[in-house]
């Protein structure tokens, strides 16, 4: 492939992923189905057509170039989140979980991958992996608290002790208050 082309291929992929962050997945979709052969950047194109896909909420057409990604990058976590998105929705619960659970074993500090893997397994009915896999999300990136009172797949969590803890978070210490008259007073 020639450098030109190998230019002209990248320039294209750039522009159907600046479609995507600007939230207009159709051109990038027109973009990504106006070439057949993406050659040595199949990922990327593959990646990029699941990701408008999904964004369209057509999720069982992203399924194929989103798998094809991931025959191409097993690792990559970006795709794993997309492919658990889309079987989550396409009602593939177990391919969802089993999705992110095999990325996880390489990016075990991925915040992201436990907590969806919380999600699916709260809603797959498996309250003690669930609550595990929300625990170590929360250690990772504690910001994501911020993300389960809006989340409906904790349907099932919710009231569970255990996941009321984790919902509202680690209590703080307290000081003595240095004015308080019964605080640290020594007796002499």
């Amino acid at each position: 492939m020639s450098r030109i082309s190998r230019d002209r291929m990248r320039r294209l992929l750039d522009e159907a992923e600046g479609y995507l962050m600007l939230e207009l997945p159709d051109r990038s979709l027109r973009i990504l189905d106006g070439r057949a052969d993406w050659a040595s950047m199949q990922f990327e194109a593959s990646f990029l057509k699941g990701e408008a896909l999904r964004c369209l909420e057509r999720y069982r057409e992203a399924l194929k170039p989103l798998e094809m990604a991931s025959a191409l990058r097993p690792g990559d976590t970006r795709v794993a989140l997309a492919l658990g998105w889309c079987y989550k929705r396409t009602n593939r619960l177990a391919q969802a979980i089993d999705s992110l659970e095999r990325v996880l074993h390489n990016h075990p500090d991925e915040p992201l991958l436990h907590y969806n893997l919380a999600c699916y397994w709260s809603l797959a009915g498996n309250i003690s992996k669930a609550l595990d896999e929300l625990s170590s999300a929360l250690d990772l990136d504690p910001d994501l608290r911020s993300r389960i009172a809006e989340e409906s797949d904790f349907g099932r969590l919710r009231g569970n002790p255990e996941f009321d803890r984790l919902a509202v978070g680690p209590t703080p210490l307290t000081c003595p208050d240095p004015e308080d008259s019964e605080g640290l007073r020594e007796d002499r």
